[in-house]
């Protein structure tokens, strides 16, 4: 159970990619053969003469890296030397990317930015759908998701940095000691992000219980010189991109500015945003390259409180009582990014990175009776030194890597702002003032070696240097300071019994420190004797203790193709100790926070699964199947109070289907549908949100071998009302909680996109 006062608490193949073609004619020529170099030289401008060889294969297993190019012979005559005809195919980038992690031992994906685009793309909820073992909804459209992976931060609610992943930029840590900040994350500006489930994102230095997230940013290399995208529709909501891209000979950029706006489905959940998303890349050799990275971004998000379950079926566009006559709020007023990464290839066989990152994120809370005023700055550092060698005849790749990041600056300052709930003393009163402090050491170290044929082991270990401080220097003095020193090992192995499956499994530790500011919302509530204005708040003047959470993780799975079917099966169990969660009380609810606590032993376990059938496919045209399955089992093992109850908040089962029809002319459709089973909304289990289905359809043209396209979205076909954010109360006692958000109803969205060079 939490310990805080009793009163509150107790694809992996390559997927068939769409390569693009590049041939290359080789033409040898040899006295040995009879030519002259007569004959070479006349053959060598008649390039159109030269017959290339067109013919592009599927690689047998992504998990493997396969030839990339086919050769084939010309007949030769006694005037014409040999002619070989060698086709190259140049992999798309996310296929890149889905080779290179295919040497983890464990579940990942790539989601191709490409694809997502061919429909609505307002938050990452849009991006991040149809990955297994990835629950990411959206608040009334806002930035602010509620995201878990493998049971990570499943009690943390909307609007709160995020909680039990590493996020990252192109390799660049976006995660702080408070978190993750969410405003940057811009779903439209992406080549491609990858997805290391669990503690396979440890290459990265991701050692926290979810694993990891990786935007990778669109460069000069991929974009058009010239792009624009809107997108519009129901609720209010518009959305326009502006982009352009280049490459002047060693030097490239990329330019991305967005701008969005939505009225809102529910009550008082107006949202709006402007970003700039830019990167110069500059290649000294072909040896040595760096790249610049800026982002900047604002947004504003309106509050609309939490529902009961029976608000949410009657009624789900009303807003809690009083925050629509607050008219509660939360706005970034412009969070800046600045990062840079440089790789040095040493020779063919090693190489390093290393790159750095500054964040300024201010935060401005007006969502209760008191106001939160925020300021975070903070810095980030990477350095990774790889290598492949053959010891003793066996392939073996290594890797050593320093993950770093620190606070600079963090504080927080609450003041009233519902003059009423105070006695009607002045607005602007400070109430707390807080200084935060925190860093994250992170020196981790990773071999693969191919010990047998197809059969390779992986080692790997990493301590992490923990440190936390928590300075209340407002109504009282109070101090706290934390440190712990920690090592996380892992094993794992890949064994690949033919070229169209492979089989994995891990076992792993991870370790997930408390956020900074976490520790002043666990200790106990204002004494309203001696803090009155505090105790009417429902703030807290102390920083409670908290321990980090660690586990131990076991996972075993399968990914692999056969008979036009691509799939990745995963099952984990993780055993947890001291997991961070989150409650909502009655005075915790007035504040608008939670109340943060360590429980008592914990067990998470579930099913990963992935499937993608080719269905039908004639003259060009595909009928396909693509299916996401999550089973989630999350519970206490022994708790003195709730004994063996599973764990509230995230839905046991979760299943997202769609089938897609891809025409030879540029014609697409798909029909989806997203289904969730119940959802615990307290901890003592007797109070849920219902379960649901929802049902959406997208059709679209894309111009063949033009960079334009169209595309019209259903959302919700049935306007289902539905809860698609629970954040737990503690004990229903036959009562309903308001600890429910709602989805979006019925909605249609249209949109364009031109791009030229």
């Amino acid at each position: 159970m939490l310990r805080i006062p009793v009163n509150l608490l107790s694809s992996r193949y390559f997927s068939r990619s769409r390569f693009l073609s590049h041939r290359t004619t080789l033409m040898v020529s040899s006295y040995l053969l009879g030519f002259t170099p007569a004959a070479w030289a006349a053959d060598r401008t008649p390039l159109n003469h030269v017959k290339h060889s067109s013919k592009i294969h599927s690689a047998p297993l992504a998990r493997q890296k396969s030839s990339s190019k086919t050769t084939s012979k010309t007949p030769t005559t006694s005037s014409q030397p040999e002619v070989i005809s060698v086709s190259r195919h140049r992999m798309t980038p996310a296929a890149r990317a889905e080779a290179r992690l295919a040497s983890i031992p464990g579940a990942t994906s790539v989601i191709d930015a490409q694809k997502v685009l061919k429909g609505r793309n307002f938050t990452n909820a849009d991006a991040l759908s149809f990955q297994p073992g990835v629950f990411a909804q959206s608040s009334g459209g806002g930035d602010g998701l509620r995201i878990s992976i493998r049971g990570s931060g499943i009690a943390t609610g909307t609007n709160y940095f995020r909680s039990g992943l590493l996020m990252m930029f192109d390799g660049l840590p976006v995660t702080t000691p408070a978190g993750t900040p969410y405003e940057l994350f811009e779903p439209l500006g992406l080549r491609y992000t990858e997805v290391l489930r669990g503690a396979n994102a440890f290459d990265y230095g991701g050692m926290q219980l979810g694993g990891a997230l990786n935007y990778v940013s669109m460069t000069g290399y991929d974009a058009q010189r010239y792009q624009a995208r809107i997108e519009a529709g129901s609720f209010g909501y518009v959305k326009e991109q502006l982009s352009s891209g280049g490459v002047f000979g060693k030097f490239d950029y990329y330019i991305s500015a967005t701008n969005s706006y939505r009225g809102g489905y529910q009550n008082n959940t107006e949202a709006s945003s402007f970003g700039l998303n830019t990167n110069f890349g500059y290649r000294f050799n072909d040896r040595v390259s760096t790249r610049a990275f800026f982002r900047y971004r604002q947004t504003n998000n309106g509050y609309p409180g939490y529902l009961t379950r029976d608000q949410i079926l009657s009624n789900p566009k009303q807003a809690q009582s009083p925050y629509y006559e607050w008219g509660s709020h939360r706005t970034q007023p412009g969070t800046k990014y600045y990062g840079s990464m440089t790789t040095i290839r040493i020779d063919d066989h090693s190489k390093i990175e290393f790159g750095g990152n500054y964040q300024d994120a201010p935060i401005d809370i007006q969502q209760t009776a008191s106001s939160q005023i925020w300021g975070y700055k903070t810095i980030a550092g990477v350095l990774n030194y790889d290598r492949h060698d053959v010891l003793a005849g066996h392939k073996s790749d290594t890797q050593f890597g320093i993950l770093s990041y620190s606070d600079i600056e963090a504080w927080q300052r609450n003041r009233i702002r519902a003059s009423s709930v105070f006695g009607g003393l002045e607005n602007g009163t400070l109430l707390r003032n807080v200084k935060y402090g925190g860093t994250e050491n992170y020196f981790h170290l990773r071999n693969n070696t191919e010990v047998a044929h197809n059969l390779w082991l992986t080692a790997a270990g990493a301590l992490a240097f923990i440190k936390r401080t928590s300075d209340v220097t407002y109504p009282n003095h109070d101090y706290l300071h934390t440190g712990s020193v920690n090592f996380i090992p892992r094993a794992g192995f890949r064994y690949i019994p033919d070229e169209h499956v492979e089989i994995y499994g891990n076992v792993s530790r991870s370790l997930q420190p408390p956020n900074d500011w976490n520790y002043n919302y666990a200790g106990s509530y204002y004494n309203a004797a001696s803090y009155p204005l505090q105790a009417a708040a429902g703030e807290n003047s102390t920083s409670g203790r908290l321990r980090n959470q660690t586990a131990t993780t076991f996972e075993i799975g399968t990914t692999g193709h056969y008979f036009h079917n691509k799939w990745s099966v995963s099952y984990y169990h993780s055993s947890v100790h001291n997991e961070l969660l989150t409650v909502m009380t009655p005075e915790s609810l007035a504040a608008g926070t939670s109340i943060y606590g360590n429980a008592s032993a914990t067990m998470h376990q579930g099913v990963e699964a992935s499937l993608e059938t080719e269905l039908l496919k004639w003259a060009g045209n595909t009928l396909s199947l693509r299916q996401a399955y999550t089973y989630q089992d999350f519970r206490y093992k022994h708790d003195s109070v709730f004994g063996h109850n599973r764990l509230p908040g995230i839905p046991e089962h979760f299943y997202q289907g769609e089938v897609h029809l891809d025409m030879r002319n540029g014609f697409y459709a798909s029909f989806n549908a997203q289904v969730s089973s119940k959802v615990g909304a307290s901890y003592d289990m007797t109070y849920f949100a219902p379960s649901y289905h929802i049902y959406n359809a997208n059709i679209g043209y894309s111009w063949p071998k033009k960079h334009r396209e169209i595309f019209i979205s259903f959302n919700n076909l049935a306007n289902t009302h539905y809860a698609a954010i629970v954040v737990p109360g503690y004990q229903a006692a036959g009562k309903q909680l308001s600890v429910m958000q709602p989805g979006d109803g019925f909605g249609v969205f249209v949109g364009a996109s031109l791009g030229f060079d």
